[in-house]
């Protein structure tokens, strides 16, 4: 029971305002110091390492070489390209410009996979369309906000190479099962837009047709579409054939973006030095968060707390889909006040030998999570894909209208995360 007072007290040091890693760190420390005759300070002896095991860690690598990749084509002008040729093919069509977002999210989630960077591009460009074209700024901002979390699933994606790590699975075969759920739920998003704009013609009207021929604006589109795709089939293409590790083709990925990047001639030395910055943060902020999360499972099982859990679902509750039910509905509600990497290195080690007691299949388990946490970034009221978009969009929404807007696309992921639960094999699209 003192393991659950140690998640109760971080939740409440988290909101208070307390960074993430400090806060774990500091209630690991508090409790280890509150109950020296059970844990003490000297249960922290093992920390260095565990820290040295991270530093050794060859697929946390991937991590930062995916960050730089993404924040490299964030500043080559390529999703500037990508919605305007997207917005052309589409736009005709009724809901064209929201089907071109998410084909554009999708796009740029296999490609770069940072939540923000897309969010933010997204709203900065294609939300003043939208909204310049009477749609409806609900609609508008909750296609910008669900399309840009698409990074979270698609791979790659440093949610999957987290959670491939801290579960203890082939990364590479994390990302291949993520695809189909991708594409499923880019599918379902579509699907949405097509019906509301058929039923609210007014929510989603269409564009007036260019005055270029429509052969043109399809090579247009061909054109903005092949550097990204290139790159894809590059970096997942190498993983899926055995060719490279997701370490490896991280690498790969870096070299292609500063490429692409030198052929649209975009390439700067403050391209390079902001990317590499950010890198830095971004990478840093995880780690810490890591170093943080490892001090807090130390003590949480010094206490005994992962024996407690295991016997609460093994004993007390005693059913295999009594659990997945249960704890989905834990990370589900857990995202409307926790980031993803909280989760990931906390909540989800406590599960893993509980899952395995189970017998249930660790791939599946670890996609079905992953589709859970992208919802995080939509969740109010400390949805990060929310802040993102209501920072880029000024006066232009209101928070209303964007807490609105996403309430239909966390529907929509959770109507995907029932069908693969229901239909498991759906993740083994490749044998």
């Amino acid at each position: 029971m003192i393991g659950m007072l140690m998640f109760l007290a971080a939740l409440v040091f988290l909101l208070v305002g307390v960074p993430v890693a400090f806060a774990f760190g500091a209630v690991a420390i508090l409790f280890a110091l509150l109950f020296p005759w059970d844990v003490g300070l000297q249960v922290f002896e093992l920390l260095p390492f565990r820290i040295y095991g991270i530093m050794q860690n060859f697929t946390l690598m991937a991590v930062p070489l995916f960050i730089f990749m993404g924040l490299v084509l964030e500043k080559s002008k390529m999703a500037e390209d990508l919605l305007e040729s997207m917005g052309k093919l589409f736009g005709p069509v009724r809901g064209g410009l929201a089907i071109s977002t998410v084909v554009v999210g999708a796009i740029l989630a296999a490609s770069t996979g940072i939540v923000g960077a897309s969010v933010v591009m997204m709203g900065l460009i294609t939300l003043p369309i939208m909204l310049k074209h009477r749609y409806d700024p609900a609609l508008a901002s909750g296609t910008i906000a669900a399309s840009g979390t698409l990074g979270q699933i698609i791979p790659p994606s440093v949610v999957l190479i987290v959670l491939g790590d801290v579960m203890y699975i082939s990364v590479g075969d994390l990302f291949k099962a993520a695809v189909v759920p991708g594409l499923l739920l880019v599918t379902l998003y579509i699907l949405y837009i097509l019906i509301l704009s058929w039923i609210r013609p007014d929510a989603a009207p269409a564009m007036e047709r260019s005055e270029l021929p429509y052969s043109k604006i399809v090579i247009q589109a061909l054109k903005a579409i092949l550097p990204p795709l290139l790159l894809i089939v590059a970096v997942l293409g190498s993983i899926f054939a055995g060719l490279a590790s997701p370490t490896e083709s991280a690498a790969v990925g870096v070299v292609g973006a500063l490429i692409l990047t030198i052929a649209k001639g975009s390439i700067s030395w403050s391209t390079l030095r902001y990317a590499s910055l950010e890198t830095v943060k971004l990478s840093a902020m995880i780690f810490m968060i890591l170093i943080g999360a490892t001090a807090f499972s130390l003590v949480f099982n010094a206490f005994d707390g992962g024996e407690f859990v295991h016997a609460f679902f093994t004993e007390d509750i005693g059913g295999r889909w009594t659990f997945i039910l249960v704890s989905m509905a834990v990370i589900f509600i857990l995202g409307f006040f926790v980031d993803f990497i909280e989760i990931a290195f906390i909540v989800v080690p406590i599960l893993v030998p509980i899952a395995a007691s189970f017998g249930i299949d660790p791939v599946w388990f670890a996609v079905l999570i992953a589709m859970n946490l992208q919802a995080s970034f939509l969740t109010p009221p400390f949805g990060f894909a929310l802040f993102y978009l209501k920072g880029a969009a000024g006066d232009k929404v209101k928070t209303g209208s964007i807490y609105r807007g996403v309430i239909p696309f966390i529907l929509l992921q959770i109507a995907a995360l029932a069908i693969i639960m229901i239909w498991p094999k759906i993740i083994y699209w490749g044998g």
